[in-house]
């Protein structure tokens, strides 16, 4: 009986295990489910819009301004009075007997085409929010797309790092052997073992920095780092052949100068005296007849001829002309040093890729080759320096790549590449 009942035990607690792990995978928040996501780019960004406030500012903005433009439209109020002339005075008018009542109606009537001139200042206010709103949200996603890169570059050389960590791991192992065999000094030994911590001090702030790189990217979005990014595309050295000539800052400041223009032409039409139009009905108490009354006034332009205004909004609309001409020139001579500093990063990623790496892996892969042979000929420095200066090199490159997809992500916001994405995800949202 004990021995089938300690059988029985034993094929229990064999079942238990695989019966827990079982469970354990169906249950939530498990390794199974809680699995990283790798995020894209266009990931990326599609949270940051769905979560920063600057599209909601924008969409603010915008109804303000279609606001003004519908108040734009709207003529003067009318004028209903009455006035009461003749009585509560002296003699023959201190009673109402000899009162004199006017009920009229009184219309301001506009001229110099002031009504256009509002809604024309108006619907320019309504384009200028719009392009201020498509600007601020490409600057977002600029923004966004450098601290991507950083986050990118930083994951990258955390897996440089540990690769380089694994490699002085073996290094240690085959010294000890060596040393085990009386074949290296002991103090050599030490030497490896200060390299061997050295790289698990890289390796730690690798990984230090590519947690805060994640965790300053989420923060654009609310999350947090648990995350990895698409890296596939981060060795592609591909650049724009053509950029367009204009853009949405040049748009911007476009829509500005439109602005300034629509203000002086409205200043030139306040400067048109509008004329008040009245017309009503008189009682007239004293024999209770009635009579009509009709009026006009204008104001005399002898003050005020709004010439201050006028010249005022003639130089801010010369300075929004100007603004975009030196915007045009400040964005091409932006372009052309962005272009050239990826143009010499991409030369540099190039040439290390055929002349420097290559040779370095060889040299790495000869004196691995000939210290495990075994003997004399091969010395700690040797071995320690050509895998040193491959992972130099490696780091080297990774730091090139940084620099390239960093002039790159600026390139990209002068030329509007993530306009349609962004207006994708604020129309499905």
């Amino acid at each position: 009986m004990l021995l089938i009942r300690d059988v029985r035990r034993l094929a229990l607690d064999r079942l238990a295990l695989p019966l827990g792990l079982a469970i354990l995978a169906l249950l939530p928040g498990t390794d199974a489910i809680a699995q990283p996501q790798t995020l894209t780019l266009s990931d990326v960004l599609a949270r940051t819009v769905g979560h920063d406030p600057a599209a909601r500012a924008g969409a603010a903005r915008i109804r303000a301004a279609e606001a003004g433009l519908d108040q734009a439209g709207a003529s003067p109020n009318p004028v209903l009075g009455i006035e009461m002339e003749d009585f509560a005075g002296s003699g023959n008018y201190s009673n109402f007997d000899e009162t004199a009542t006017t009920l009229y109606y009184e219309e301001l009537w506009e001229r110099g085409g002031k009504r256009e001139a509002r809604t024309d200042v108006a619907g320019a206010e309504l384009s200028l929010a719009k392009k201020r709103k498509t600007a601020n949200l490409l600057d977002l996603a600029a923004e966004v797309q450098a601290a991507w890169v950083e986050a990118v570059a930083a994951q990258i050389a955390t897996t440089l790092a540990e690769d380089h960590l694994a490699a002085v791991q073996q290094l240690e192992r085959e010294f000890q052997r060596r040393a085990d065999r009386a074949l290296d000094p002991k103090f050599t030994h030490e030497r490896i073992l200060a390299a061997l911590a050295q790289a698990q001090i890289d390796s730690e702030q690798a990984d230090m920095t590519a947690r805060a790189a994640r965790a300053a990217l989420a923060s654009y979005w609310g999350g947090d780092g648990n995350f990895r990014l698409d890296d596939t595309g981060f060795d592609h050295l591909s650049m724009e052949d053509e950029l367009d000539p204009d853009s949405t800052d040049i748009a911007l400041l476009t829509a500005a100068r439109e602005t300034a223009a629509a203000r002086l032409r409205f200043e030139k039409a306040n400067s048109v005296q509008d004329i008040s139009l009245r017309a009503g009905l008189r009682h007239f108490s004293a024999d209770d007849d009635v009579a009509v009354v009709f009026g006009v006034s204008i104001p005399l332009g002898v003050y005020d001829t709004n010439r201050g205004n006028i010249e005022r909004a003639q130089a801010e609309q010369l300075a929004a002309e100007i603004d975009v001409a030196a915007a045009r020139n400040r964005r091409q001579r932006e372009i052309d040093r962005l272009t050239a500093a990826q143009s010499a990063s991409a030369h540099e990623i190039k040439r290390l890729d055929a002349e420097v790496l290559p040779r370095l892996e060889r040299a790495v892969g000869l004196v691995r080759e000939g210290f495990n042979r075994g003997g004399t000929a091969f010395t700690l420095l040797e071995v320690t320096e050509a895998q040193r200066a491959l992972t130099e090199a490696s780091s080297r490159r990774i730091d090139l790549l940084r620099r390239f997809h960093l002039a790159g992500a600026r390139l990209d916001r002068l030329n509007d590449r993530h306009v349609s994405l962004l207006s994708n995800v604020e129309h499905n949202q």
